[in-house]
């Protein structure tokens, strides 16, 4: 099952200058926030938000997209993660593009999803390209094409994200836009287990079922390959 979900961590900047006044405030915020003190956090981040500070940006909207520090606002946390996005942070492009996806805050719109998710995406950011997969793979806000979102998986799957990796073995256990293939199916289930995503053990599981001992064998052993070689050598 593919559950959405914002980016909550803050962001720490190693600023160049890091004994300005600008890095001391952003640090003691970082500290406070870390240390569970969000109105000390709030009031160090604040001003400089308002004042152009793309990451104190970003943090203010994880901060009233959870209550801390604040009440919980989403809208005020779209206010300014939008002004993040604007200046380029992926984290806050993400975060937006999840609230059209789920409508929080924002009439659900799933086109401007992809839009958002795409411009995280194309910065590397391995969450947002699974997220953009899955759009490709349903046909939401784009027409679907299986090839773009295995495109996708496989870009975020390359960095290690579970979920992309188990949606590339339901890529190949059922044939959507590739040749359906139980090898490949198990070893990228086996993958996405190995790095925590509990549902693939379960289809793994049910896929083996299927298989001969050989084939097994074959998976395994492309798996333990692929994951060894920090997923560059996985049988594409």
């Amino acid at each position: 099952m593919f559950v959405m979900s914002r980016t909550i961590i803050f962001t720490l900047v190693l600023a160049f200058n890091a004994g300005s006044i600008w890095a001391q405030d952003f640090q003691k915020g970082f500290a406070a926030a870390q240390s569970g003190d969000y109105v000390t956090a709030l009031q160090g981040w604040r001003p400089l938000a308002e004042q152009g500070d793309v990451d104190a940006q970003y943090n203010l909207g994880v901060m009233y997209d959870n209550g801390w520090g604040v009440l919980q606002d989403y809208a005020e946390a779209m206010k300014w993660y939008r002004l993040a996005a604007d200046q380029g942070n992926e984290t806050a492009q993400y975060n937006i593009g999840v609230s059209y996806h789920k409508g929080d805050a924002v009439l659900q719109d799933y086109a401007e999803a992809v839009k958002w998710y795409r411009l995280a995406a194309e910065q590397g950011y391995a969450t947002a390209q699974s997220n953009l997969g899955v759009m490709y793979k349903n046909g939401n806000g784009v027409l679907q094409d299986y090839a773009e979102a295995m495109k996708w998986y496989r870009l975020a799957a390359e960095q290690g994200n579970a979920k992309a990796q188990h949606n590339i073995g339901l890529m190949y256990g059922n044939g959507y836009g590739v040749l359906q293939d139980n090898v490949r199916a198990h070893l990228w289930y086996n993958i996405a287990s190995a790095n925590g995503y509990e549902e693939a053990g379960e289809w793994r599981d049910k896929t083996a079922f299927k298989m001969p001992p050989a084939d097994i064998s074959e998976a395994q052993s492309t798996a333990r390959a692929c994951m060894s070689s920090n997923y560059k050598n996985c049988g594409w």
